[in-house]
C-alpha cells in the first residue's frame, strides 16, 4: 500500500513538472504565433468578422504577417474599340492567384529585407507571384497582372497599404485583420515572420478555414455538385412562384 502511494505521488509530481516547466526547444523559438479562431463560418447573415493574430518574439525585430488564399485562376481581357464597338482583344490567364491578400507589420517604414526575400514571401502587392497559364507570356502580361491587383483592391480583397501589428511589453504582439463579408470560401494561409538585421530569423504558418454554413451552404453545395438538379429545381420554383402570384392577383 505504501509502495503504491509512493508511485502515485511520483506520477503526480512528474505530471506537474511537465506542465509547469517550459519545453526547452519551444522556449528558444524566436517566434510563436497563433490566431483566435481557425474557422470562419459564412452564413446568410454574415457581415464580416475580425481575425486576431497574436504571439510572442525573442529579442528585437519587426513582425510581418502575410495572409493569402485561396488560390484561383483568373482570365484578364483587354477591350479595344473597333469600328465604334468595344470588343475583347488580347487576354492573359493567371493561375495561383490568391483570392484574398493582406499584409500587416510593426515597421513604420519599408521592411528591412532584400528584394529577393520580399518576393519569396510575397510581401507587398508588387511582389505577388502570378503564373501565366500560357507557355510563353509576353512582356505585356505584367500590365494584365497589375489589372488583377487593381480589381482585387477595388472589391476589398487586397490591401494596398500595410496594416499595423502592435507590440505589447516588448515581446508580445497582436494584429486585427478584417475579413470582409464578400470573402471567398476556402483555405487561407497566415504566415508570420520575424525580421532581424535584414533577414528572416523566424517563421510560422497557420491555416484558416472559411466555409459556408447553414441553408445557404446546402444550396451552394447542391448548385456545384448537382448542377442539373439545381437548375431544374430553380425553374420549378420560379414557375410555381409565378403561378401563385398570378392566382393571388386574380383573387384581388
Amino acid at each position: 500500500m505504501k509502495r503504491g502511494k509512493t508511485t502515485l505521488l511520483t506520477l503526480v509530481a512528474g505530471f506537474a513538472a511537465a506542465v509547469v516547466m517550459p519545453d526547452p526547444v519551444r522556449a528558444t523559438e524566436p517566434l510563436i504565433a497563433d490566431i483566435d479562431h481557425h474557422l470562419v463560418a459564412v452564413t446568410a447573415g454574415f457581415t464580416g468578422t475580425e481575425l486576431l493574430v497574436f504571439g510572442s518574439v525573442q529579442g528585437a525585430g519587426e513582425v510581418v504577417i502575410v495572409v493569402h488564399g485561396p488560390k484561383e485562376e483568373i482570365a484578364v481581357r483587354r477591350k479595344d474599340r473597333v469600328a465604334g464597338i468595344w470588343i475583347n482583344q488580347e487576354s492573359v490567364s493567371f493561375e495561383g492567384v490568391p483570392a484574398f491578400y493582406h499584409v500587416a507589420t510593426t515597421a513604420f517604414g519599408p521592411i528591412d529585407l532584400p528584394g529577393s526575400a520580399l518576393r519569396r514571401h510575397q510581401i507587398g502587392v508588387d511582389n505577388l507571384r502570378f503564373r501565366t497559364v500560357e507557355a510563353e507570356a509576353g512582356p505585356g502580361s505584367v500590365l494584365f497582372a497589375q489589372a488583377v491587383v487593381r480589381n482585387k483592391i477595388n472589391i476589398g480583397h487586397y490591401s494596398a497599404q500595410f496594416g499595423r501589428v502592435e507590440r505589447r511589453g516588448g515581446r508580445l504582439f497582436r494584429s486585427a485583420i478584417l475579413i470582409p463579408a464578400n470573402v471567398p470560401v476556402g483555405t487561407y494561409t497566415i504566415e508570420t515572420l520575424l525580421v532581424q538585421n535584414g533577414q528572416v530569423v523566424g517563421a510560422q504558418t497557420t491555416p484558416l478555414f472559411v466555409n459556408k454554413e447553414g441553408f445557404g451552404a446546402q444550396v451552394f453545395r447542391m448548385a456545384h455538385l448537382h448542377a442539373l438538379l439545381y437548375g431544374i429545381a430553380a425553374i420549378l420554383i420560379a414557375a410555381l412562384a409565378g403561378f401563385v402570384a398570378n392566382w393571388v392577383f386574380r383573387k384581388l
